[in-house]
Parts: structure tokens; C-alpha cells; sequence
């Protein structure tokens, strides 16, 4: 793992991955898209795996792309579109895969959002499950300053969240969102002074719920959200008859009725 991004795993199954350039505040390079996506994937494949947190150092997010990172792209510019074109896992390319493997993961994700989250680093953001802000934060989808697209997995997270039109207009402007309008637009779950503490607060109850019950939760969300009526009704029948009466589903009815914690496999 790079010392660009940092893991760490606590003794209830809760990981913390942080973003560690503070001095650069949290920009992107290559090592970050990497160490994200080795991250990912490694928690993706930890027995016991409750919850992740992502969050950067130094009281800030992220403030997206370092300027560096388009210099190295401007010097190969067919290799970097060969790059972009070609799809890995899901089909999401090098430079996709760093935020929709976040998506992918079972357990729920929560971005704990200090400082700035711009460009890349909203699209992180925008990744998880969800969004807790400092009342102070601000937003961006900025890549149209550099004349680009976001091209990070947004189309994957964005229409659940926004109405088309309103995406458009933040997406072509690039304008920076106070904390207060990104939760009445919906890019923010809730606003909290100490966000990465209310992250850590959620985690612990969300681990203390049946991990069958959470996976299924956030399958039934990301899979039927967008279906048009009726049609989400069959997923929703399959997720909930692999969960009910299953060993956890057992569990979490017995500790409920003897009003213990439960002890989930």
C-alpha cells in the first residue's frame, strides 16, 4: 500500500482509508488512483469487513487532480486515451476504478468531508454510500476548468442523487457548492462540526446491524433506484429470500428479543 493512502482496520471490522498528501491537500497522482484501488480490493476480500471510512489528512478532503498529473498526461496523450479506453474490472478504466470500487464493496461507505472535495476528490465523495459534511465545506465538479469532463464514475453515482438539469449546470460551470446548498441538492447526506467523528458514530451502529442485511439494503438502493415502477419488485423479493432466515437474520431477531448485541458471522 502506498503512503499516498492509508488503511487501517479496527478490532469491529471498521477500516479507515485516508487520503495522506495534506501538503498538496489530498491532490491526486498516480499513486493515490492506485493506492485507492488497492485498497478497495484489498478490504474487499477481508473477512469481518463492517464499514469504511474515507476521509483526508489534514483537515481536508480532497481538492482533486494534482496539476502535475496533467503535465505527465499532456506528454502521451494516445497512451493516456488508450488508458481511458480500456476497461478493467465492471468495466471501469484506471481512472474510474479508484471511486466505483468503493461502490462495489458490500458493507457501507461513508466520506467524511473536511476542507474541499473538488473534482476527483467530489467524485470520491460521491462514491459512498454517504456524505458527511463540515458545515465549512465546499464543493466542486470542477474538471470543466481544465476543459474536461468528469470521467471518474459520476454517470454511475450522480443520477441517483440530482435531477439531470441540475447536474448539467454544475457539471458545465464548475462552480463551487457551499455545504448548505450541496445537501439541498442532495450531494450531502447531513452536515456535522466534527465530520469524521459522526463517520466513526454511524459506523459503530451501522456494524452493530446484520452485514447480510446491510449488503442487501445497499444492493436493493443502487440496483432498483432508477427502474421504472414495478420493475424493481423482483430484485427486492430475490435480495430479501437470501437474507430471511439465514443465520444473521436469526441472530438479529434473537438479540433483539433478549436486548443483547449481537453476534454476527
Amino acid at each position: 500500500m502506498t503512503d499516498a493512502v492509508l488503511v487501517k482496520v479496527d478490532e469491529h471490522g471498521v477500516a479507515e482509508v485516508c487520503l495522506n498528501r495534506p501538503e498538496k491537500k489530498n491532490a491526486w497522482n498516480l499513486a493515490v488512483f492506485d493506492g485507492l484501488t488497492e485498497a478497495a480490493e484489498t478490504l474487499a476480500n477481508r473477512d469481518g469487513l463492517r464499514a469504511v471510512i474515507l476521509h483526508g489528512a489534514g483537515g481536508v478532503f480532497s481538492s482533486g487532480l494534482d496539476l502535475s498529473m496533467l503535465m505527465e498526461f499532456g506528454a502521451d496523450i494516445e497512451g493516456l486515451r488508450r488508458s481511458i479506453l480500456t476497461p478493467g474490472p465492471r468495466g471501469a478504466n484506471r481512472y474510474q476504478r479508484p471511486c466505483t470500487a468503493w461502490r462495489d464493496l458490500s458493507v457501507p461507505v461513508i466520506a467524511a468531508v473536511d476542507g474541499v472535495a473538488f473534482g476527483a476528490g467530489m467524485q470520491l465523495a460521491l462514491a459512498a454510500d454517504f456524505r458527511i459534511a463540515a458545515p465549512d465545506a465546499r464543493f466542486s465538479i470542477m474538471e470543466a476548468k481544465w476543459g474536461l469532463i468528469p470521467d471518474m464514475g459520476i454517470s454511475q453515482f450522480l443520477p441517483g442523487l440530482m435531477r439531470a438539469d441540475q447536474a448539467k449546470e454544475l457539471i458545465m460551470s464548475a462552480r463551487v457548492l457551499s455545504a448548505t446548498e450541496a445537501v439541498s441538492l442532495g450531494l450531502v447526506t447531513r452536515l456535522d462540526a466534527a465530520p469524521l467523528d459522526a463517520a466513526r458514530a454511524l459506523a459503530a451502529d451501522l456494524s452493530d446491524r446484520s452485514p447480510d442485511a446491510l449488503a442487501g439494503a445497499k444492493q436493493l438502493v443502487d440496483r432498483v433506484w432508477a427502474l421504472p415502477p414495478g420493475e424493481g419488485l423482483a430484485i427486492e423479493a430475490e435480495l430479501q429470500a437470501a437474507i430471511i432466515g439465514a443465520p444473521n437474520q436469526i441472530e438479529a431477531v434473537a438479540a433483539a428479543v433478549a436486548r443483547r448485541k449481537p453476534a454476527f458471522r
